[in-house]
């Protein structure tokens, strides 16, 4: 089985990961940013080095999907291809670092991809609003998160509204996280496996 957690930045997704991993005995799955040989370049020239690195990310991406249809384990993963190619790569190519050219070739080879590989059983969507995002992204203190605009949260926002609700055509469970603390109160944590396990096992509904 393959569950899918998805969610803007600051939306607790790597969290609920682990928390579900070891509530359910299922094998956590992280992507692993920092192997990618492009960021370097890529913060430095990004318009010159975007195309390399989100089709680096893709290759990767689809490998660690393959590898998933073939594990004979559960495993729950930290973002997967799909909110990769229509969240961040989009948003890249909208923000004018990918070429019309460049992007056309991108979703051509995503789309082969996807020929071959299956769905999520459930992708969990973690919703969020700008200011709960800002309020997690300030208390973990990356540094590198400390400066991110308004507008660029705005715009994932927006993006993962238009993936989830229109364009990823798989099983989708929605768990609006701005009233919810579940890392640290027992009853929310508890909720959220319920609502899990109804969709996966049909209990509790």
């Amino acid at each position: 089985m393959y569950i899918a957690i998805a969610g803007n930045i600051g939306s607790g997704k790597t969290t609920l990961t682990k928390m579900l991993a070891k509530q359910f005995g299922w094998k956590p799955h992280f992507e692993p940013v920092a192997d990618n040989p492009y960021l370097e370049d890529y913060y430095k020239d990004i318009p010159r080095w975007s195309f390399a690195l989100e089709v680096f990310f893709l290759k990767q991406r689809f490998r660690d999907m393959l590898a998933i249809a073939k594990s004979e384990e559960t495993i729950i993963q930290d973002r997967s291809i799909f909110e990769g190619v229509y969240v961040f790569t989009a948003n890249n190519k909208d923000m004018g670092n990918l070429s019309d050219r460049d992007f056309q070739t991108y979703m051509e080879l995503f789309e082969l991809m996807t020929r071959v590989a299956s769905l999520p059983d459930l992708m969990i969507y973690l919703r969020a609003s700008v200011p709960h995002l800002v309020q997690n992204i300030q208390k973990r203190g990356r540094d590198y998160e400390q400066t991110m605009p308004l507008d660029y949260l705005r715009n994932l926002n927006s993006r993962y509204e238009d993936f989830i609700f229109n364009k990823y055509r798989g099983r989708v469970l929605t768990i609006d996280v701005d009233s919810l603390d579940f890392q640290n109160r027992v009853e929310d944590f508890a909720m959220i496996c319920d609502k899990v396990e109804a969709e996966l096992f049909g209990l509790f509904k």
